[in-house]
């Protein structure tokens, strides 16, 4: 076994990001708040940083603060929630890929640079349970690239980090981020599927679906 560990980002690797999905529930929020779409979209995109590291209800509150508007958190938590859950559809491939690699023997895990919608609705999810260990930015107070998530991930998962093969598609600079923190690095470059400047720039090891990656390990 070439890897004792196999940690796996979560959205467009596990998960497809749909940014037009995303870009319409953001109008919907804004409609509830009872703030322009545009100002509203703005706002949250300049943000995103903020709620990834900090509790989820602490940001939207400082966020509706700053854009004059006294929503329901709670209603709004909600809505966030439901959206989540619906969004967490993993790819075709992913979950016979994760059996696949637990039958084998490998410890699997997970890094997700996220908001806390994310880990509330994650055991009700077809991935929850899936993973030996889960590290959420939003819960740990770190983002990719940062050793230190890398290192936790190592922690949980009872192992160094040169025994692990990192997959991501290469947003927040995670792929060079995983190889700093002692990782072997791949790319998951889906065919027609939007990336980052950062990941359009990975020039390492890449595969197109993530069964690809019982040939690797």
């Amino acid at each position: 076994m070439k890897y004792r560990a196999v940690i796996f980002d979560l959205w467009q690797t596990l998960v497809p990001w749909d940014a037009v999905a995303a870009t319409r529930f953001y109008d919907e929020m804004a409609v509830t708040v009872g703030v322009d779409e545009e100002r509203f979209r703005e706002a949250w995109v300049a943000q995103r940083k903020d709620r990834e590291v900090r509790p989820i209800a602490d940001h939207l509150r400082d966020l509706f603060g700053g854009l004059g508007a006294e929503p329901d958190l709670d209603e709004v938590l909600a809505m966030r929630r439901e959206w989540t859950k619906r969004s967490l559809q993993p790819r075709p491939d992913a979950l016979e890929t994760l059996a696949e690699l637990r039958g084998r023997g490998h410890k699997l895990g997970l890094i997700s640079v996220c908001s806390q919608d994310v880990p509330h609705v994650w055991d009700e999810t077809a991935l929850g349970g899936e993973f030996d260990a889960t590290v959420f930015s939003c819960d740990v107070g770190v983002s990719k690239p940062d050793p230190r998530i890398y290192e936790i991930a190592c922690e949980r998962l009872s192992v160094e980090p040169a025994d692990c093969l990192f997959v991501g598609d290469g947003a927040n600079d995670e792929l060079p981020g995983a190889e700093r923190a002692g990782m072997t690095a791949l790319q998951l470059r889906a065919p027609g599927e939007a990336r980052t400047p950062e990941g359009e720039n990975w020039t390492g090891a890449s595969i197109e679906h993530l069964s690809q990656v019982l040939d690797l390990t």
